[in-house]
């Protein structure tokens, strides 16, 4: 099969799409597809809640370069504090004050560059893990955490995802909202899902997203989670934008209580893996259509 790369996201925390990402995968586990799920949310991983049959199989530490200045050889000249974009040097010239602020750097080596003195090497910092569960079928979640007290998971999350190469199917269960870490995400994706509610809030998250994937040129699809709730102004959406509505998830006791139980609908019930196998082949048919146009 040709390889494919589906992101489930949302505009915003609590819409469900790791219930989405996690039932989709099991639904599938017994498929003959080679597969993998990706868990982006590197901040608040928690696809493993869900599927804790896989063994762990490896740990990768991912680290980055963070600057160490050398006062003896420093001339406070102030160059590395312009090149740095993103306010990692703390200097003050005149009272012959620099240091790093090692929570706001991200690595990107400008200020070794600038200084002409050899007063800046670099150390190793660890930003966190990237983690792979493989299950009897084969498949494999793969799994970034941040360390505690970092603040960037943009390196983890590119490193989750490189580690899911050599599957046919990849799914990334994507970091909520529409910042750099969402956009690193769906990036690197063929396909986005995009999991909202039928509330102004999922509305306007929803709005934000679409035109965000509309910008990097990436085709969509929506899921309406507790769907029978709410108003119809999503749907009104989609139909006034031509997108796709995937899936309709009901607000429904039994799964509400799986959820709760860190169970998946898919294993409790066969006519929710029979939807969500049916999900795949929509995506697939949806994807398909835009790769014709």
């Amino acid at each position: 099969m040709t390889a494919i790369t589906i992101a489930i996201a949302s505009g915003k925390g609590g819409t469900g799409k790791t219930f989405i990402s996690t039932n989709l995968f099991n639904s599938l586990q017994d498929s003959e597809l080679n597969m993998a799920l990706v868990d982006c949310d590197a901040e608040a991983p928690n696809d493993r809640e869900f599927l804790k049959e896989g063994e762990l199989q490896s740990t990768q530490a991912v680290t980055q370069k963070v600057p160490v200045i050398d006062k003896s050889k420093c001339t406070y000249c102030g160059k590395c504090d312009e090149y740095c974009n993103f306010n990692a040097i703390f200097f003050i010239g005149k009272h012959s004050i620099i240091d790093v602020l090692e929570e706001l750097c991200h690595g990107c080596g400008a200020c070794s560059v600038a200084c002409e003195y050899g007063a800046i090497s670099e150390k190793d910092e660890l930003l966190g893990h990237v983690n792979r569960y493989r299950f009897s079928s084969g498949n494999e979640l793969i799994e970034g955490r941040m360390e505690v007290g970092v603040h960037i998971s943009i390196e983890i999350i590119k490193e989750s995802i490189k580690a899911a190469n050599k599957f046919d199917l990849v799914l990334l269960d994507s970091p909520p909202g529409t910042g750099c870490p969402f956009i690193q995400t769906v990036y690197r994706a063929d396909y986005v899902v995009l999991v909202t509610e039928p509330t102004p809030f999922g509305l306007s998250d929803l709005k934000q997203s679409i035109e965000i994937l509309k910008e990097m040129q990436i085709p969509c699809g929506v899921i309406i989670n507790r769907a029978d709730m709410g108003v119809d102004d999503v749907r009104n959406y989609l139909k006034q934008e031509n997108i796709p509505l995937l899936m309709s998830v009901p607000f429904d006791r039994e799964i509400a209580v799986a959820y709760s139980k860190g169970e998946l609908i898919t294993s409790i019930s066969s006519e929710w893996k029979t939807k969500f196998k049916q999900l795949y082949h929509t995506i697939k048919e949806e994807f398909q259509k835009v790769k014709i146009k």
